[in-house]
Parts: C-alpha cells; structure tokens; sequence
C-alpha cells in the first residue's frame, strides 16, 4: 500500500503545486487517512517543500501493522503528554522547510485553528485547498472496494444470522445492539454509522433512532446497518413483515419502493448524471403519489466515510465515473402506519463488465418473518 499511498500523495502535490502552492496541509481525518494510511487520532499529514510528515499529538507505538501509518512517511511526534495541536506545530515545520504558502482544508478548520496556524507562521501565505482529497477519493481502486466488499458481507451475515432469531417482542434498540455486536463478531472494526431498526409507525422513517417500541405482529420492520472494515464503510436496509402474511396495502407499498430502488440500480452505468439515478427512483414514487415525504436523495458515495460524494439527488451535478460505489436507498414512510425502504451499496460498473455490482446481496423478497 505504501506505493499507493505516495501516488495518491503525489496527485494532490500537483493539484497544489498548479494552484501556486508548495506545501498542504491536511487535517480532515478520512482525508489523512487517505494520503497516509490509519494515523492516531488527531494526526495531520504536512506535505511539505521538502519533505511529506505525519504530526502527530503522542507515539504511534503499539499498534498492529493494520492500524499503522505508511511506513515512507517520517512521523514528528509533538513534545510531552499534551504536546499541543499538531496542526499549528506543521504550518511551523512548512516554514521551516521554507515554503511561502500553505494550502489548507478550510472547510475542517475552524476560525480559531486557522487564526492559530497564522500566527505561528505570519510570513506563510494561506490558501485554501478546498476539496481536492474528498475529490480524489470519489473514484475507489481495487483494493478500496475489496474492503467495502469485505464490509457489505460483514453486514449481510449480520443480518441474516438476526432475521433467523425471535423478533417479535424484542425492542427495536436491542435488536439495534445485536446487529452492532454480530457486525463486531463477524470482523468488522465496529458498525458504519448508527443501526437503526424501526418496527410498527416507525418502519421506513429515514435516520430512526431506535427506542423502546416492542416488536409486534403485523409489523413493518425496516432495518439500516453498515459494518465498517479496514476503515471503509458500507450500508445496508431491508423491510421486512413481522409474522403472518403481509397485508396488501404492505405488499402494494413495498412492490413500490422496490420498484423505484430497481429503477435507480439500473441507472448507475458511468457517464450518468447523478440527477438522472435519482429521478429514475424518484419518478416511479411521484407516480404513485408519493411525492409529499420523500428522502432530499435517492442515494450518495460511501468509503472512508458513510456519506460521501457523490450526492445522487434532484439538483446534484457531475456524472458518475466507473469504480465509485454508491447507495441507492429510496423509501416511502407513512405517518401512524409505517413504511418501507430498501438500500444497496453497488459500485458503478460498465455494461461490458456486468454493470453495476451488487455488494449487498441479502435477498429482497418481502419476507414475513
């Protein structure tokens, strides 16, 4: 990984050298890891005149090889147990290597870090660096989206062993705390985001919390989970109906949203506007009425973080490219009955190499569980 990580390295000192830049400095945590390999919490990456350095606040000592940064990188632990911010000690060491401008992540800074970052080098010229990493990391190689793979058959086993056990009478938060577990017990460094399960009213409300409602019979249960492995992060949701034989308005409603999330898969081949994936699911709810209540997007980017670019929504802009995994995720909640959602991660693939691919594969037939 270490040839990887100095060309990804090498990529944005082009970018910053073609905005009048000789030194960057990154300090957003998934864009550090990106360009450096798993750092301590804190760490900032200086890609500096002379020289690359990983800041960092204490000794690295003691992790596995996994968790450790690229071994090219020189890593300058700051002094004693509370050594200060290493990103204001990297604005010093840029001067210090004698460059006149800084390129710097304003969107991560704040206003107090950024003022600090001046003072300690009032002759260095800060510009902004914008988001030339978050940019760089749209597009995954193989290696990133073998991690996601690794991770969506985390979520998947998960899921399945969960749906093979007694739910009804369970709270929605311990199933949520199960999940969390059985994603830990099957490998991963810990859940993606949040778990959320929804059962009854609750069933298909984006970003639910769980709580305390008991599964009953004749439930909507809708899940969401990810599991996150060697830092990448993927995402997973299902409904499902809770004991007997779904009613038809259940049935109806999920033929819907199944629809509408096939609409979307279909859609992603390389060169498609992100606009475009998201009307293709959002046109086939609008039809059925649904307009009022739909999610702001159809689906977004995963990677080192659940969230990334790009957006799949009505006003996104960009095409997609071949190689970047993306969720597709549409739903339909109705107030006081519940609702359904149904969410993949794929990776954008060409016709000529079979399509998109598929990295969540637990079935979606509507079981009645």
């Amino acid at each position: 990984m270490s040839e990887v990580y100095a060309a990804r390295r090498t990529r944005l000192k082009e970018y910053c050298n073609a905005g009048g830049s000789a030194a960057a400095l990154v300090t957003r945590p998934a864009n550090v890891r990106y360009l450096a390999g798993p750092a301590p919490r804190g760490a900032v990456l200086l890609l500096g005149k002379t020289e690359d350095l990983l800041v960092c606040a204490g000794p690295i000592e003691g992790r596995s090889a996994q968790e450790r940064p690229d071994e090219a990188l020189r890593v300058q632990n700051l002094p004693g147990t509370g050594g200060g911010d290493p990103a204001v000690a990297a604005a010093g060491l840029a001067a210090g290597q004698g460059a006149e401008s800084l390129a710097v992540e304003e969107h991560h800074l704040t206003v107090a870090r950024h003022r600090a970052l001046g003072s300690v080098a009032p002759r260095l010229r800060l510009a902004g660096l914008g988001c030339a990493v978050e940019q760089l990391r749209v597009v995954k190689d193989e290696e990133e989206i073998s991690c996601l793979r690794i991770g969506a058959e985390i979520a998947d086993q998960a899921l399945g062993e969960l749906l093979e056990s007694i739910l009804v009478g369970r709270t929605e938060r311990h199933l949520a705390l199960e999940l969390e577990r059985r994603l830990v017990d099957h490998g991963a460094d810990g859940p993606a985001f949040p778990t959320s399960v929804a059962t009854g009213p609750n069933a298909g409300r984006p970003g639910h919390r769980p709580t305390d409602r008991r599964v009953e019979e004749g439930d909507f249960l809708s899940v969401c989970l990810g599991a996150t492995y060697r830092g990448y992060r993927c995402e997973i949701g299902r409904t499902f109906v809770i004991g007997t034989a779904p009613a038809d308005w259940q049935i109806e409603l999920y033929d819907l949203v199944f629809a509408a999330q096939r609409a979307g898969r279909e859609s992603l081949v390389p060169g498609a506007a992100c606009r475009d994936v998201d009307r293709a699911a959002r046109q086939v709810l609008d039809s059925a009425g649904y307009t009022e209540g739909l999610t702001a997007l159809t689906g977004h980017g995963v990677g080192l973080e659940i969230d990334e670019d790009p957006q799949l929504s009505p006003a996104a802009m960009g095409k997609l490219d071949a190689c970047v995994p993306v969720t597709v995720e549409p739903g339909v909640h109705l107030p006081g009955r519940g609702g359904v959602r149904i969410d993949d991660t794929l990776v954008v693939r060409p016709e000529a190499d079979g399509g998109p691919e598929l990295l969540t594969i637990t079935t979606k037939e509507l079981l009645a569980l």
